[in-house]
């Protein structure tokens, strides 16, 4: 194939511009390991309304949301991607009783409820997620370096890695939450100046829509019972997903995370309508384009009625929503590893100071990054797998954390119980359905109802049997400050 020499040039300077700043940020802003994993608790509104949107808009935003528009959903495909900026609105109530608790992690909340059981239960669905979801954005992020140069899929999949172990590792949440920034504002205004050209070159929307069937421009062909699910989908795993909660724990204060998680859900809804429009005028324009697939709808159309350098933007776009989600989910996994495992069961490990804390967090980013790369190199769908991530790692924690925080008499058993009943009920729901809706209800949704129903009703037995609630998700402001002493 032609190297599109223009676009590689605009993506490989956004490639070495977010190499440079993790090196930055690495030399001049890490100094205690809080700033490593969770930037100090000291971003502000914007760094983090940002840093929530582009974790949010991944591949499956950009590329797959192109895919579904330019399949069977048409222009309800923006659904897809709206419903989560509509699922934010029910999380900002969540989002200051998220930073209250003053944690690093979903366990660390957990366990001091419900035990260390349930903590190290949740710690290990986590990052058993967390590997399959970062396999699948190194994968996509390969497959685009692999379009614009021809090299072999293969070796693109180890640049897209060792891309992304070099910043996630010099930088931690601060380069993380710099880079998501950058990353959604290349991907909004990269879109933004993209959309209206392809559709100029394509001849105009009325051109377009001429060539459309009917029902492709219908807002809801999808049926609004598929909407609410979404809905209810993404606020279930944005409540129990470790990259959201770590976004939230850094901001500066509880109002902040409010505020952030309610910008953000604008943002992402700014998002929504771009892939979709380039995903119909790619149906629109089939027959003039060869070779053309839902999974190739985004860059193809772009790249045959765009100037190169719309093409390149649109390529840096793309890989900024990948490595947007590959960082996060990286520097989650190390973070949970260490906060979570190695600090509760190796004595060795509560000796640490900040520097070996920080050390060996990026010691975990580096090889947890080398097994992600290695099982993307098995070609595992991607859909597949961040299904069964999601699914995993939300249904089994999301009573215990989200409920957890807004029940302050749950009992110790309602927490472990409705984990394990959770993590059941999503994977009995995944065999049914085989990951998709099944009477319009996702897996995902099940499990956590499933979860959130045990809860309850565990909680309704022992409260009438008196037993005493657990210990409380939150810290008093005696032990906020000891921890902070000790930090400084």
């Amino acid at each position: 194939m032609d190297l599109n020499i223009g676009a590689l040039i605009i993506v490989a300077g956004y490639l070495i511009g977010m190499l440079v700043i993790g090196f930055v940020v690495g030399k001049i802003n890490i100094k205690t390991s809080k700033d490593y994993m969770i930037a100090g608790r000291r971003m502000g509104l914007f760094m983090v309304a940002f840093s929530l949107s582009a974790n949010n808009i991944g591949g499956g935003s950009t590329t797959g949301l192109a895919d579904k528009a330019f399949g069977s959903w048409g222009m309800s495909a923006i659904w897809y991607v709206l419903a989560a900026s509509i699922a934010m609105i029910p999380l900002a109530y969540f989002a200051p009783r998220i930073r209250k608790t003053m944690a690093v992690t979903i366990p660390e909340v957990i366990g001091r409820r419900f035990g260390k059981g349930s903590s190290v239960f949740s710690a290990v669905l986590n990052i058993l997620a967390l590997f399959c979801l970062t396999s699948s954005q190194v994968a996509a992020s390969g497959s685009v370096v692999a379009t614009l140069t021809g090299i072999p899929m293969n070796v693109c999949l180890i640049i897209a890695g060792i891309i992304i172990i070099l910043y996630t590792t010099l930088g931690g949440m601060i380069a993380d939450q710099i880079s998501d920034l950058v990353q959604f504002l290349i991907i909004l205004v990269g879109l933004a100046i993209a959309t209206p050209i392809v559709i100029s070159g394509c001849g105009g929307w009325d051109a377009i829509s001429a060539q459309l069937p009917g029902e492709k421009l219908d807002f809801d062909s999808i049926g609004w019972v598929v909407i609410i699910g979404y809905i209810f989908n993404y606020f279930c795993t944005f409540l129990s997903g470790p990259e959201m909660i770590s976004r939230f724990e850094s901001a500066k204060d509880e109002k902040t995370a409010f505020r952030a998680s309610l910008l953000s859900g604008v943002l992402m809804a700014a998002m929504a309508v771009f892939p979709t429009l380039l995903g119909l005028a790619a149906y629109a324009m089939k027959d003039s384009i060869p070779g053309l697939t839902g999974a190739t709808a985004m860059m193809s159309v772009t790249e045959h009625f765009a100037p190169t350098i719309v093409t390149g933007i649109v390529s840096a776009a793309i890989i900024s929503a990948t490595m947007s989600s590959a960082d996060s989910n990286l520097l989650c996994m190390s973070t949970m590893f260490m906060n979570d495992i190695m600090l509760q069961y190796s004595d060795k490990a509560r000796m640490f100071d900040d520097k070996q804390t920080i050390f060996w967090t990026r010691f975990c980013n580096v090889v947890f990054c080398i097994i992600a790369m290695f099982i993307s190199l098995f070609g595992i769908n991607i859909v597949m797998m961040n299904t069964f991530a999601f699914a995993i790692r939300c249904a089994g924690p999301f009573a215990a954390y989200g409920l957890g925080m807004v029940v302050p008499r749950a009992t110790r058993h309602s927490g472990s119980i409705s984990i394990i009943t959770g993590t059941i009920g999503v994977v009995f729901w995944q065999i049914l359905s085989g990951g998709d809706f099944y009477l319009g209800v996702l897996p995902v949704v099940f499990g956590c109802a499933v979860g959130a129903l045990t809860f309850l009703i565990v909680n309704l037995i022992e409260w009438k049997m008196g037993v005493e609630p657990a210990p409380s998700a939150f810290l008093t402001p005696e032990q906020v400050r000891k921890i902070e002493a000790e930090e400084r």
